[in-house]
């Protein structure tokens, strides 16, 4: 079980890597107006994404295991589980938006500013930290 949890914790981790660079990637791409480094982040941009699902699979097929064949977070008193999925479904959504955003950029639809993306790079963090908490601290 250790080490099914300790590549979780990494596949994790590399996950949110891209989910921090993405949106930083978009700043960039919403500040830029030369079409050829348009088309060179947005290359970067596509290829970070692939990699983030690729990362992404793993981390949460290895969560499901954890939580299916050892249990863990089952049973009474383990309300912190049931938060901790709820978070792991908006990182999901998240994920997803950013490829939504990215299609826009290469479709050359983006309408956002890069301030909008600088607060949209934010949320992974919090959510980071709300899963982290409630996976250390089991509060309920």
């Amino acid at each position: 079980m250790l080490w099914i949890k300790a590549f979780h914790i990494v596949f994790i981790a590399s996950w949110f890597a891209g989910l921090f660079y993405l949106p930083r990637i978009f700043v960039n791409m919403a500040q830029e107006s030369d079409p050829a480094v348009l088309k060179t982040l947005a290359g970067m941009a596509r290829r970070l994404y692939r990699f983030m699902t690729i990362l992404a699979v793993p981390a949460v097929l290895l969560g499901l295991w954890l939580y299916i064949q050892y249990g863990i977070g089952r049973g009474p008193g383990n309300g912190w589980m049931h938060a901790k999925l709820f978070f792991v479904l908006l990182i999901i959504g998240y994920h997803h938006g950013c490829g939504v955003l990215l299609r826009k950029f290469e479709q050359g639809a983006n309408r956002r500013s890069h301030v909008f993306y600088r607060w949209f790079n934010e949320i992974p963090v919090l959510m980071l930290v709300a899963v982290t908490v409630l996976v250390v601290v089991k509060p309920f």
